[in-house]
C-alpha cells in the first residue's frame, strides 16, 4: 500500500521565538539537576534582558542556551550529576564564566553581574545602562519600564513601551532601551515598529547579535525572507553557537517552501532549512521545536519513519506544548499508515 497521510502542515508552523528549556543527554544517568539563575548590569543592578547564556558540561559539552527573560532569569534543566560552566557574553561587557556542581546537590542558582568593558567598547557606541553619560531621566525612564515589562501583562506591555519610547527620546544611544522596545514590540506582533528601533541598535553596536537575531525574526515574520537571512546570518557571524539562530535561519527557508508544488523550487530552500536545522540540534539536542520542523522536514520529502521519531522527540521533550495535539495525532496516524503498509 503506497503511503499517503494528509497533513495541514501550517496546524505544526511554529510560532515562538523563546529557547525550549535545555538538558544533558548523558545516556544512563539520572536527569534531575538544575542549573538557574539571573543576570543583572552591575551599575545599578538592572535585569540584563535578551541576554545569551551558555551552558557547557565538563563531560559531555555544550548542553544548550538560553536567552534570559524580562527579570533577567533563565534556566536549565534535566541536568544529568556533573560540573558545568556557565557563560554569558554580551557585546560591550566584559565576558563572565562561573563553574556550577551538581555532583553533591540536585540544583545550583547562579547570580552573575555585567561590568561594562571600557577597554574594549568603542567611543561612539553606547554600553548600555552602565554609561556614565546616560541621563537619569533617561535611566528613571527605561527603570520604570523594566518593572513593567517583568509582569508580561498586555497593558504593562503598553505602558512599559511608553516609557521606553521616552528614555530613547532622552537619549537616543541608549542600547539596552532600544533592544528592550524592539523584544516589547515583537511581544506585542508590531513588527512595523519593531524593525526600526532593532536597526537603530544595530547602528549604535554592530556587535549586538541579539539584534541581528531579533530583526530576523522581524523579518520572517514580515515574509522578508532575503532580509531576514542576511541578518540571521549576519549575527551567527557574531555569535555563532546559537542554536536558536540556527533554528529561526531554518524557519526562514522553511516558510519559503510554502505554496511551491514543483520539486525543482522548493527542494533547494528545504535542503537549505535541513542544514540549518541541523546545526542547531548539534548544538542543542534538546530544542523540542527544532525536532518538529526537522520531523516536517522529513514528512515533507515522504520519509515517514525518520519524521515519525523527530516528531516522537519534539513530544517527548515538551508534552504539554502549543504543537502537542496535533503532533500527537499525527504520530498516530503515521503508525496506522506503516503498519498498514507492512501487512502482506
Amino acid at each position: 500500500m503506497q503511503f499517503r497521510i494528509f497533513l495541514n502542515l501550517s496546524l505544526i508552523l511554529l510560532a515562538s521565538f523563546s529557547v525550549i528549556a535545555q538538558e544533558s543527554r548523558n545516556p544512563g544517568t539520572t536527569l534531575a539537576g538544575q542549573i538557574s539563575g539571573q543576570v543583572r548590569y552591575a551599575e545599578g543592578g538592572q535585569p540584563a534582558f535578551n541576554v545569551l547564556v551558555s551552558c557547557d558540561s565538563f563531560n559531555s559539552g555544550h548542553v544548550g542556551q538560553e536567552f534570559t527573560d524580562r527579570s533577567g532569569r533563565f534556566r536549565f534543566s534535566n541536568l544529568a550529576p556533573s560540573q558545568y560552566t556557565v557563560t554569558v557574553r554580551v557585546a560591550g561587557y566584559i565576558e563572565e564564566k562561573q563553574t556550577v556542581e551538581l555532583l553533591t546537590s540536585p540544583s545550583a542558582n547562579v547570580q552573575v553581574q555585567l561590568k561594562a568593558d571600557r577597554s574594549r567598547a568603542p567611543t561612539n557606541v553606547s554600553a548600555g545602562v552602565t554609561e556614565a553619560n546616560i541621563p537619569i531621566p533617561a535611566k528613571n525612564e527605561f527603570d520604570q519600564a523594566s518593572t513593567l515589562l517583568a509582569s508580561g501583562k498586555k497593558e504593562d506591555l503598553e505602558e512599559g513601551v511608553r516609557h521606553l519610547e521616552k528614555a530613547i527620546a532622552i537619549y537616543p544611544h541608549f542600547l539596552e532601551a532600544q533592544l528592550r522596545l524592539g523584544a516589547a514590540y515583537m511581544d506585542l506582533q508590531r513588527w512595523d515598529k519593531a524593525e526600526p528601533v532593532l536597526k537603530t541598535a544595530i547602528e549604535i553596536d554592530p556587535k549586538a547579535f541579539n539584534a541581528y537575531f531579533a530583526l530576523g525574526e522581524v523579518y520572517r515574520r514580515q515574509k522578508k525572507y532575503s532580509e531576514a537571512e542576511k541578518n540571521l546570518q549576519s549575527g551567527l557571524a557574531i555569535e555563532t553557537r546559537s542554536a536558536q539562530a540556527h533554528f529561526t535561519l531554518a524557519r526562514v527557508y522553511w516558510d519559503q517552501t510554502a505554496g511551491l508544488k514543483d520539486e525543482a523550487q522548493w527542494r533547494p530552500p528545504l535542503e537549505k532549512a535541513y542544514q540549518e536545522v541541523k546545526q542547531a540540534l548539534e548544538l542543542d539536542p534538546n530544542l523540542a521545536a527544532a525536532h518538529l520542523l526537522k520531523g516536517n522536514l522529513y514528512f515533507k520529502v515522504r520519509r515517514a519513519e525518520d519524521a515519525l521519531k523527530e516528531f516522537e522527540e519534539y513530544l517527548r521533550l515538551d508534552p504539554n506544548g502549543e504543537f502537542a495535539a496535533p503532533t500527537r495525532e499525527l504520530v498516530e496516524k503515521i503508525k496506522k499508515a506503516l503498519a498498514a503498509e507492512k501487512k502482506p
